[in-house]
C-alpha cells in the first residue's frame, strides 16, 4: 500500500511537471512584454511639447513607437487605476473603485472568472515579474482586492527565468512622487544638474495662482519628469545589454496625472489624461493616433501581442487587432480617496468632456489629509480666503459644484468654461448624459451605491493603523476629524 501511494505521488509530480512544461514550450519564441508604469505624472514629456524637460529616452520610444494622444485612465488615483490595469477591467465593474479598500477586515474578492493579467501570462508559460527600477526589489502593486503576490509574480526581475522563456514584466517608477520628499528631491537634483528647471522658468496652468509655492512645486515636478527619463534610459540599456530589447514590446504609461489641486483624484485632463506609448518596431510602424483609449486597454493589447486569448468578459480592448474598432467614448470614474468620500464620472467623446458630480453640495476640495498637508494646497486655501484668486483659480475652491460640467477641449483645453448651461450645447449634453447612464448600466458600475459602513470603517481603521503605530498623533487627529465630517455630511444627505 505504501509503495502504491509513493507511485501515485510520483505520477502526480510528473503530470504536474509535464503540464507546466507544455505552456512553457508554447510560450518560447513569443515576445517579452514590459510595462513601464510611472506614478503621478501628466502629459509633460518632450514629445508632448513640454520644452523645459529633457526626455530623450521617452521621446525616442515615442518617435519609434505608436503614440496615443488621447489616453485616459479609468480612475485618477493609484490603487483604483492599478486594480483596473492589472485585470483589464473597469475598477467599478469589479468593486475595486474605492481607494485603498480591502486593506482591513472587510475584503474584496475578484468576481468569479476574473483573473489578473500576470496570472493569465503565467498560465501561458510566461515568467512574470514586477519590480522597482532596481530589479531586485518588488514594485508597487496596490490592488484593491484580495490577491497573492506569489500567484501573480515569480520574482521582482526576470533574471531567473528558464532558458528561452519570455517574460511579462512591470517596472514601477516613482515619477511625480519624487517631489515633496526632501531626500528624493535631492536625488533628482544630483542626477540632472545640467537640466534643472528653476521656479522662475515655469509657466503655470491658468487655474493655479502665480506664487512661489506653486512655482517651486511645478519646477520640482518637471525635474521629476527629466529624472524619470534617466530611469527609462537605464531600463532600455539593460535590455540591450542582456540582448532582450529586439524581442520586447514596451508599454510606457503613467498611473494617473500629477498630484495637484485639479489633477490627481479629479477628472479634468490634468488628472485623467496620460502618456501612452507602445514601442514594438518589429510589429508596428511609428504613428501618432488620435483615437480615444482607456489605460486598461494595455492589458488586452499585451495578451494580443503574446498570442494569448483575451477573456470575453474583459472590459479592455486590443488596440491593434485587425478587427479593431476605436472606442466611441471613454469614461473615467472617481470614488472615495482615502477618507474623502466622492462620486464623479466623466465621459469624453470627440473634443467634448462631460463631468457629472453626484455630490454637488460638497466643495470640490473636500477635507483630505493627503492633499491638505501639501504646501501648495495650504497656499491655495489661504489665497482663496484672502480673496486673491481670479475666476479660473476659484473654480476648484468653490464650496459647491454644478451637477454637470461640459467642456469643449478644442477651444478650452484647460477646462475653465463650463458649457453645461449653454443652450447651443443642449443636444450634446443630452447625448453625453445618455452615454454615461448607458455605461453605468452596461458595465455594472458598483460606485453608484454608497460604500457600506462596514467597508468604509474597515478601510479607515487600516488607514489609521500605520499612523497610530508611528505615534503620529497629529495625522491621526486630522484624519479622524475628516472622517467625522464625511459621516456628518452623509447623514445630512449632502
Amino acid at each position: 500500500m505504501k509503495r502504491l501511494t509513493t507511485t501515485l505521488f510520483c505520477l502526480s509530480l510528473l503530470t504536474s511537471a509535464l503540464a507546466t512544461e507544455k505552456p512553457l514550450r508554447q510560450a518560447q519564441g513569443r515576445p517579452n512584454i514590459l510595462w513601464i508604469v510611472v506614478e503621478d505624472m501628466s502629459c509633460h514629456f518632450g514629445y508632448q511639447g513640454e520644452k523645459l524637460v529633457h526626455t530623450p529616452n521617452v521621446d525616442k520610444l515615442a518617435g519609434e513607437g505608436v503614440v496615443f494622444e488621447n489616453a485616459y485612465v479609468a480612475a485618477p488615483v493609484c490603487s483604483a487605476s492599478r486594480s483596473g490595469m492589472i485585470t483589464g477591467m473597469y475598477q467599478t465593474s469589479i468593486g475595486a473603485h474605492n481607494h485603498r479598500s480591502s486593506r482591513g477586515a472587510h475584503k474584496i474578492q475578484l468576481p468569479k472568472g476574473i483573473k489578473t493579467i500576470p496570472e493569465i501570462f503565467k498560465a501561458n508559460g510566461y515568467y512574470t515579474c514586477n519590480s522597482q527600477e532596481n530589479p531586485k526589489r518588488y514594485g508597487k502593486e496596490d490592488y484593491n482586492f484580495v490577491y497573492s503576490r506569489k500567484k501573480l509574480y515569480d520574482a521582482p526581475g526576470w533574471s531567473k527565468r528558464a532558458n528561452g522563456q519570455p517574460f511579462f514584466a512591470q517596472i514601477q517608477l516613482r515619477g511625480g512622487k519624487l517631489r515633496n520628499v526632501e531626500k528624493w528631491n535631492d536625488e533628482v537634483n544630483r542626477a540632472i544638474p545640467e537640466h534643472l528647471v528653476s521656479p522662475d522658468e515655469v509657466t503655470l496652468p491658468p487655474y493655479y495662482p502665480d506664487c512661489a509655492e506653486y512655482r517651486k512645486d511645478w519646477a520640482e515636478y518637471l525635474n521629476s519628469v527629466t529624472f524619470t527619463d534617466l530611469e527609462v534610459g537605464k531600463i532600455i540599456k539593460r535590455l540591450k545589454t542582456e540582448k532582450l530589447l529586439d524581442n520586447t514590446v514596451i508599454f510606457f504609461i503613467t498611473d494617473h496625472g500629477i498630484s495637484q489641486a485639479r489633477g490627481k483624484q479629479f477628472l479634468y485632463d490634468e488628472g485623467a489624461r496620460i502618456p501612452f506609448i507602445v514601442w514594438a518596431p518589429k510589429h508596428l510602424k511609428p504613428q501618432v493616433k488620435e483615437e480615444l483609449i482607456a489605460h486598461i486597454d494595455m492589458a488586452a493589447t499585451s495578451l494580443e501581442f503574446a498570442g494569448i486569448k483575451i477573456p470575453e468578459t474583459m472590459d479592455a480592448k486590443p488596440l491593434f487587432n485587425e478587427n479593431h474598432q476605436p472606442r466611441e467614448f471613454v469614461v473615467t470614474a472617481r470614488d472615495r480617496c482615502d477618507e474623502t468620500v466622492d462620486h464623479i464620472r466623466s465621459v469624453r467623446k470627440g473634443n467634448l468632456k462631460y463631468i457629472k458630480n453626484y455630490l454637488p453640495n460638497r466643495p470640490y476640495l473636500q477635507p483630505c489629509d493627503y492633499k491638505d498637508t501639501k504646501p501648495w494646497m495650504q497656499k491655495l486655501r489661504q489665497l482663496d480666503q484672502q480673496g486673491k484668486l481670479n475666476a479660473a483659480q476659484k473654480i476648484v475652491t468653490a464650496q459647491t459644484r454644478p451637477t454637470e460640467e461640459l467642456y469643449d477641449l478644442s477651444a478650452d483645453p484647460f477646462e475653465i468654461n463650463n458649457l453645461a448651461a449653454d443652450k447651443a450645447y443642449a443636444s450634446k449634453l443630452e447625448e453625453l448624459r445618455t452615454l454615461l447612464s448607458g455605461w453605468v448600466k452596461d458595465t455594472g458600475d458598483q460606485g453608484i451605491s454608497p460604500e457600506s459602513e462596514e467597508s468604509y470603517g474597515s478601510s479607515m481603521a487600516a488607514y489609521l493603523s500605520g499612523f497610530i503605530r508611528r505615534k503620529d498623533t497629529e495625522k491621526v487627529q486630522s484624519i479622524e476629524a475628516n472622517i467625522a465630517v464625511m459621516k456628518k455630511w452623509a447623514s445630512e444627505g449632502k
